[in-house]
C-alpha cells in the first residue's frame, strides 16, 4: 500500500531556509495550507497583489474572538506557544468598528509633532552608539547588531515611551523578554514564561507612570485609557503592540540593511556616491528582506474565492506573508530574489502593513533607519562583513526576519590608509602647492 502524503506543508519554526521554503509554498499556488509551530493548520497566501487584497478589505479579521472558530471552541489551546499573539486585544487584532475605536487614540498619541520633536534626540542616541563603536580596537570583529542596530531602536522607543532608566528598571527588562517574544521555536515553558514576565513588567510601568506623568505616548494612552476610549487590557496588550513592533522592525530594518549593502558592494557604491538615495536602498531592504516575515493570524470572515476552484472556508486562519509578497516574481520579474537599489518597484512592498492596518510608526522607522545608516556609513566608511563567505544566522522565527548577530570589521580587512587620511593629505597638498 502506498503511504499517504500529508497535504499540509509544514513550516519550520525556527525560520533558517525562510525564502527557500516560501518558494517552496508559492510552487504550490496562490494560497497553500501549511502546518504551522505546534500543530496548527493555516493558509499562506503569496504574491503581492492578493497579499494586499486580504489585508485591505473585509474578507479578514485578525479578532480571534469574534472569527476564529477553533480559538473560540477552545481546539486551539490556550497554552499554544504563539497564543499570545491570538490573544492580545489591540488595534491591529480588532476588525472593524472596534479597530477604529483604538486606532484613534493611537494615531493621536503618534502626531508628527511629537515624531519631529523626537529626531533630534534620535541623531543623538545614534551619535552616542557611534562614540562608543569608536572605542573598540581596530581588527576586532564586532556584532554590529547587539552593539547599533538593536541599541538605537530600543532607546528611541523608551524615550518615546517614557520608560525609565535603572539597570533593574523596565527598560532592562524590555529589552530582554522581547528579544524572546519573536522567537517562535520557544519551548512552551519558556513562552509561558516570557508572556508573565512581560504583563508583570508592563503593569508595573503603567503603575509608575500613573503616578509620574509626563509627556510621552504612555501617558497620552493611560488618558485614552481614563477618557473611556480603552479598557484597561487594551491599554496593556496596544502598549505591548507598539514596544515590541516600535523595537523589532526597526532592529531588522537596520540589521537587514548594512547586511544587504555590505553584501553587494557595488550596491553599496551606488549609495555612496549619490546614484540611488538612502532612502531608495531603504525601500529595496524593505522588500528584498521585510523586517517582519509574516502578520499575526487573520481570519476568514466568509468563504472566501481566490480563483476558480480554490476557496478558503469561513473561519479559517490565513497568514499575510510580507516577506513572500516583497518578493513576489509576478511583480517584481524573476530576479525578485536578487538586492537592487535601482529597482524600480522597490517600494512597492507591505513591510509597513496596507490599507487600514498600515503602520503608524514608518515616519519614525524611516527617519531613525536613515539616521542611523547615514551615520553609521560616514564614521565607518571602510566597514565590512567580517566573514563575507560566511551569511550570519538568521533568528529563530517565522515572524521576525533579521540575524542573531551581524559581525563585522569597523574598518575593513586592509590596513591601507583611511579615506579621511586620503582626503586629508589631498587637502593639505592642495594647500601647499597654492601657498607655493
Amino acid at each position: 500500500m502506498a503511504q499517504q502524503v500529508c497535504p499540509f506543508l509544514a513550516v519550520d519554526p525556527s525560520g533558517q531556509d525562510l525564502y527557500d521554503e516560501i518558494s517552496r509554498i508559492r510552487a504550490q499556488g496562490p494560497a497553500v495550507e501549511v502546518e504551522l509551530p505546534g500543530g496548527v493548520r493555516a493558509w499562506w497566501i503569496n504574491g503581492l497583489e492578493l497579499n494586499k487584497r486580504l489585508l485591505a478589505g473585509p474578507e479578514t479579521s485578525k479578532d480571534a474572538y469574534q472569527h476564529w472558530p477553533a480559538w473560540i471552541n477552545g481546539d486551539i489551546s490556550r497554552t499554544w506557544p504563539l497564543a499570545i499573539w491570538v490573544s492580545v486585544r489591540n488595534m491591529v487584532t480588532a476588525y472593524g468598528a472596534d479597530h477604529s475605536r483604538l486606532r484613534k487614540p493611537m494615531a493621536a498619541a503618534f502626531t508628527k509633532r511629537r515624531v519631529d520633536a523626537l529626531l533630534p534626540r534620535v541623531q543623538e542616541i545614534v551619535d552616542r552608539a557611534l562614540d562608543d563603536l569608536e572605542q573598540v580596537p581596530e581588527g576586532e570583529v564586532v556584532d554590529l547588531r547587539a552593539a547599533f542596530a538593536a541599541p538605537v531602536p530600543h532607546e528611541v522607543v523608551c524615550e518615546l515611551f517614557g520608560v525609565p532608566h535603572g539597570e533593574d528598571g523596565p527598560r532592562a527588562a524590555l529589552y530582554r523578554i522581547i528579544n524572546g517574544f519573536f522567537d517562535t521555536a520557544i519551548s512552551l515553558e519558556d513562552a509561558q514564561a516570557n508572556a508573565v514576565e512581560l504583563y508583570a513588567t508592563l503593569t508595573a510601568f503603567l503603575q509608575d507612570k500613573r503616578a509620574h506623568p509626563a509627556d510621552d505616548l504612555t501617558t497620552a494612552l493611560i488618558a485614552a485609557r481614563d477618557a473611556g476610549h480603552l479598557s484597561e487590557q487594551e491599554l496593556m496588550d496596544n502598549l505591548i503592540l507598539l514596544l515590541t513592533a516600535g523595537f523589532e522592525t526597526t532592529v531588522n530594518l537596520i540589521d537587514n540593511t548594512v547586511h544587504s549593502l555590505l553584501a553587494h558592494p557595488e550596491q553599496l557604491e551606488l549609495v555612496r556616491s549619490g546614484q540611488v538615495s538612502w532612502e531608495d536602498a531603504i525601500e529595496e531592504s524593505l522588500r528584498y528582506e521585510a523586517p517582519g516575515a509574516m502578520s499575526g493570524l487573520r481570519y476568514a470572515v466568509e468563504d472566501i474565492e481566490i480563483e476558480p476552484g480554490l476557496t478558503i472556508p469561513k473561519g479559517d486562519p490565513v497568514v499575510v506573508s510580507f516577506a513572500g509578497a516583497g518578493r513576489d516574481p509576478e511583480r517584481h520579474g524573476p530576479d525578485a530574489d536578487r538586492f537592487d537599489v535601482t529597482r524600480a518597484g522597490r517600494s512597492d512592498h507591505i513591510s509597513f502593513g496596507h490599507g487600514v492596518h498600515h503602520c503608524l510608526g514608518r515616519p519614525l522607522a524611516m527617519a531613525e533607519a536613515t539616521a542611523a545608516l547615514t551615520s553609521l556609513f560616514d564614521r565607518f566608511p571602510r566597514l565590512a562583513l567580517a566573514d563575507p563567505s560566511r551569511p550570519p544566522r538568521r533568528l529563530r522565527s517565522i515572524i521576525s526576519t533579521g540575524h542573531e548577530s551581524l559581525p563585522v570589521l569597523l574598518h575593513g580587512r586592509d590596513t591601507g590608509p583611511r579615506p579621511e587620511e586620503v582626503q586629508a593629505e589631498a587637502q593639505a597638498e592642495s594647500e601647499a602647492q597654492a601657498i607655493r
